[in-house]
């Protein structure tokens, strides 16, 4: 069972001062976290002022520290729209990156979708297919991606009114209707997290953790750092096995 760690996301330090922003801090956060029990990590990076960007000079710089620091960790970036809020711009920044990650994640839920993944395959990008709702995961069983994405995320915001374990299960059930048996990774947000992740352990999931995800420890008190997450995400792993 794959446990990625998801090192910052668009969180800032005024949320948490053990944020990563930098090529180093990700790197350091990427090897204590492999260490904890992380297969992989997820990172957005960051310019010189701290900002999300998919500049391919930042992502490049952050790519290259952390397979500095963990030859062979597989790396992912985020394609996150909200970045540059245009998908042309989007996709034409992503294929001028010359430091190729091992996996994105795409959330089909957002325009140019197919474009991107388009590219990305000629890239030699896996393809983590993010669905965070059952019209998402409509959109991707008909698409031509399915058998092409390295993964499936089922990603859940700690936001509706529904309750997430419920709605992750919906969005499984759309999978399962369709025949998919791509390799499926489930997370969550916020308070979300911790229950989704061991939903998806009882399911035989892949799961994620991280300070992006979380800034709490499964019993609420503050989580100290990325590893610390991870390392309560390995011992309920353990447990099930």
């Amino acid at each position: 069972m794959l446990i990625k760690a998801a090192l910052n996301g668009s969180r800032t330090r005024q949320e948490h001062d053990a944020i990563p922003l930098s090529p180093a801090s990700l790197a350091s956060d990427s090897a204590t976290t492999r260490l904890a029990g992380a297969g992989a990590v997820h990172v957005h990076a960051r310019d010189r002022f701290g900002r999300e960007t998919l500049e391919g000079e930042h992502c490049a710089d952050t790519i290259d520290a952390i397979r500095a620091a963990c030859p062979g960790l597989p790396i992912g970036l985020t394609t996150g729209l909200w970045i540059v809020k245009d998908a042309g711009r989007r996709l034409a920044l992503i294929d001028a990156w010359t430091r190729i990650p091992d996996f994105c994640s795409v959330n089909f839920s957002e325009d140019g979708t197919d474009e991107l993944c388009q590219m990305m395959l000629r890239k030699g990008i896996g393809i983590e297919a993010g669905l965070r709702s059952v019209a998402d995961a409509r959109v991707f069983v008909t698409s031509a991606f399915v058998e092409k994405s390295l993964r499936i995320l089922i990603e859940v915001d700690d936001l509706g009114p529904t309750e997430p374990v419920a709605a992750a299960a919906a969005i499984g059930r759309v999978l399962e209707g369709s025949g998919i048996r791509r390799p499926i990774l489930q997370h969550g947000f916020g308070a979300g997290a911790w229950p989704l992740l061991q939903d998806a352990v009882s399911r035989g999931y892949d799961v994620r953790i991280g300070l992006e995800d979380t800034l709490l420890m499964p019993d609420g008190s503050p989580a100290a750092s990325n590893a610390a997450l991870v390392a309560a995400a390995a011992s309920m792993v353990s447990a099930r096995a």
